[in-house]
């Protein structure tokens, strides 16, 4: 049996290689996973191409594409995650979904809605120090509100990394920030 069933989101890029290999770690560590194409087949070289394809379908379709993923896994309890936009999405069906066990975020937030309420929820965030697209004073205010919204929050910092630094097929990858990951991230999951 699965420790933990994750459902794990892609990022901008798309269900790239790299999400797949990340999920195929996961079940190697004696987790199920699924992994939702948002995009329908679509893959992008750029995150600027990834982001206006994403900004095509609209956050709300992609979120509604997201729910309908997750729906038939939720009753299980899920452990949410996802990598820049795809943490983006995994935050939001977290914050929505009474019976989540956890929120692993790799390389991305997302706003929080004032009346979020969770008990307790396990969350663990991986981000590069610094980020464009997570600044300093980005993550101070979303810890707080995550805090105030109930989360069990740790961030782990990686200095010198690149955004998405996860991703070996990507000019940001760091191998020891995603060895360093991947580490952590695995012995989050054994807690939940």
């Amino acid at each position: 049996m699965a420790l933990m069933n994750i459902m794990l989101f892609h990022s901008t890029y798309g269900l790239r290689p790299a999400v797949r290999r990340a999920a195929d770690r996961l079940r190697g560590a004696g987790h199920e996973v699924w992994t939702p194409d948002l995009f329908d087949g679509r893959t992008f070289e750029t995150v600027e191409e990834g982001m206006a394809f994403q900004d095509e379908i609209g956050k709300d379709e992609l979120l509604k594409t997201a729910v309908l993923a997750a729906a038939p896994y939720s009753e299980r309890g899920l452990v949410y995650a996802g990598f820049s936009l795809g943490a983006s999405i995994a935050q939001t069906l977290a914050l929505g979904d009474d019976k989540a066990r956890g929120l692993l975020l790799l390389h991305g937030t997302s706003d929080i809605a004032p009346n979020a309420s969770v008990d307790d929820l396990p969350v663990q965030l991986h981000v590069a120090e610094p980020d464009p697209f997570e600044t300093d004073d980005w993550l101070s205010a979303w810890y707080l509100q995550m805090g105030r919204a109930g989360a069990d929050v740790e961030v782990y910092r990686y200095a010198g990394a690149g955004h998405i630094y996860t991703d070996p097929d990507l000019p940001d990858y760091d191998d020891q920030a995603a060895e360093a990951t991947w580490r952590v991230a695995l012995g989050f999951l054994e807690t939940l």
